[in-house]
Parts: structure tokens; C-alpha cells; sequence
């Protein structure tokens, strides 16, 4: 009997401290890959000084017209992310792509991520850039913020875009935020993309911008500001929906089929916004909820046409 009391404890004791091994190993191997990282991130863009901190900006192209681009939760780096639709719009138009606070190379921040606050953030950025009149385009979640904004600076905004926009009345998940920073802090969040590396979802780019955008989700993935905007999603889309776009303002949504397939009130939400405007449509194209990933060229020919139909009918 002690022999086998003796071998299960020699066992459980092996196990135990296997187990402790690979937890410490997934750690520091992720601690240092960090510290690594850090040098090996490019920098692009250029900086401009919001509420004090620093917030990131690239501006290509220089159209007459401009084009703000916002992103969708989460996105490692609307730059590198928003890389397709740039190259189809700059072109034509001065594109402007924002980094809000915890984004890309953009500064972190502890300041409540509310929607006034957002807006307040983004048009700041604008203001310090001198930029005075512009579309407002935005993918996933920015369609909120846009709500928000395009009722605040409706002088300044002279479209706005929606790509798969979110919409206030759509049904909003709570993320279990404190599990998914430990995951990250831990280092199995890296692990896991290093299993199942198709988790991480990025446009079609060359393999050095795959592997910035990879380094930057490990370096933003649940930082202070992407948590607090979690927190808040059911306070914000709760607030947007005393909300309406503008009469007179343009309004176009993108939307993709397969998220109309999953949420088959996606489409009737989105007309439900553009009863009282005078100039707006949703068009829907193939794909999923990043479209901006595999339609950029569409998503630009037709808010080019769009904005000329409008044009020629005033």
C-alpha cells in the first residue's frame, strides 16, 4: 500500500511540476518575444497631440475631396488594416486613416472609452490637422461612433460610409474582459495564434506588413483602452439609439452577405437608419464582416458613383 501511495504521489508530484514548467515556459517566452517586438515595429504614419497623448495618422493621396477612415473594435492597426481601400481611394481623394487611442501606433489611454469621448478624440485630431470638411467612412463598430459624431459636426461631415457598420438596436455580447487580458498576459494568446494562426484576420498584403500586424495585435490585444471600450459597449450602442442621421446628410452602407445570413435583420436595421434621409442606400456585396479586406475596389467605384449621382442631382 505505501509503494502505491508512494508512486501516485511521485506522479501527481511529476505532473504538477510539468505543468508548471510549460505555465512558466508560455510566459517568459511571450514576456520576451514582447520586449523583442519592440524594436522590430516600423513606425508609419505621423503623430499629432490629442488631450495629451499622442495619436497616430496616415494621410495619403491629395484629392480635393477627403476621406476619414475609422476602424472596427480590436484592430491591431487600422493602418496596415485599412491598406486595400487606401490604395483604391487615394487616387481620387485625400484618405485619412485614424489610430484612436490603443490602436496601432497611437498612445494607450485610461480615459473612459465612451462615444462622446471617442468623437471628442477623433475630431480633435481633425482640428489640430486642419482638415474642416470630409467623408466620414467607417467599418464594424465605428458605425456607432459615427452616429454619434455625424450628429455633432454635421457642418464638417459630408457623407458618411458604413462598412458592415454596427447599428444601435443590433444584440451587443459582453466580452469576458479580465479572462482575455490573463489570456494575453499569460502568453497563451500567443500560443494559441501560433496553433491556429488563422485566427488572426488581415487583408491580403505581403508577408513583412503580415508580420507587423501580427506584433502589433500582440502589443495592443486588450490594452487599457480596448478593454475599456468593451465595458462599454452596451452603454454606447444603448446611447446611439435616441440617435438619427441628418436629412440632408449622404449616407451609403456596405454590408456583407454572410453577416446578413447570420443577423437576418442586418439589412432591415440598416434601411430602418435612412428612412429620414434624403440621399442614402445599402448595397450588399459577397463576403464577410471585413469587406474592406476582399471588396475595396467595389466599396470605392461605387461611393465614387454614389457621390456623383448626388452631385449632378443637386
Amino acid at each position: 500500500m505505501k509503494k502505491i501511495l508512494k508512486i501516485m504521489l511521485i506522479s501527481i508530484s511529476t505532473i504538477i511540476t510539468v505543468m508548471v514548467v510549460f505555465l512558466a515556459t508560455v510566459y517568459f517566452v511571450n514576456l520576451i518575444s514582447n520586449e523583442r517586438e519592440k524594436g522590430k515595429i516600423e513606425d508609419y504614419g505621423q503623430k499629432v497631440m490629442v488631450d495629451g497623448k499622442q495619436m497616430n495618422v496616415l494621410i495619403q493621396g491629395d484629392g480635393k475631396e477627403t476621406i476619414v477612415l475609422i476602424p472596427g473594435y480590436g484592430t491591431a492597426s487600422p493602418v496596415l488594416d485599412f491598406k486595400p481601400l487606401v490604395k483604391e481611394l487615394s487616387p481620387y481623394y485625400r484618405v485619412v486613416v485614424i489610430e484612436p487611442f490603443g490602436y496601432g501606433l497611437s498612445d494607450d489611454t485610461d480615459k473612459v472609452r465612451t462615444s462622446q469621448n471617442y468623437v471628442d478624440e477623433i475630431h480633435e485630431c481633425l482640428q489640430k490637422l486642419n482638415i474642416k470638411k470630409y467623408t466620414l467612412m467607417g467599418h464594424s463598430i465605428s458605425g456607432i461612433y459615427g452616429l454619434e459624431y455625424v450628429n455633432q459636426y454635421e457642418k464638417e461631415v459630408q457623407a458618411f460610409v458604413g462598412i458592415d457598420s454596427s447599428v444601435p438596436r443590433q444584440e451587443t455580447d459582453e466580452l469576458p474582459v479580465s479572462s482575455l487580458q490573463l489570456l494575453n498576459q499569460s502568453g497563451f494568446y500567443r500560443l494559441l495564434l501560433k496553433v491556429k494562426p488563422d485566427q488572426l484576420v488581415m487583408p491580403k498584403v505581403d508577408d513583412q506588413t503580415k508580420a507587423q500586424i501580427k506584433m502589433l495585435t500582440f502589443r495592443n490585444f486588450m490594452d487599457e483602452s480596448q478593454a475599456s471600450e468593451a465595458d462599454n459597449f452596451r452603454n454606447n450602442f444603448k446611447n446611439a439609439q435616441r440617435l438619427h442621421f441628418p436629412k440632408k446628410l449622404p449616407v451609403v452602407f456596405y454590408l456583407a452577405d454572410q453577416t446578413e445570413k447570420e443577423t437576418p435583420s442586418w439589412k432591415p436595421m440598416h434601411e430602418d437608419l435612412l428612412k429620414n434621409v434624403d440621399d442614402g442606400k445599402v448595397v450588399t456585396f459577397k463576403g464577410g464582416h471585413y469587406l474592406h479586406h476582399t471588396r475595396s475596389k467595389e466599396i470605392a467605384a461605387d461611393f465614387k458613383g454614389f457621390l456623383s449621382e448626388i452631385e449632378s442631382n443637386r
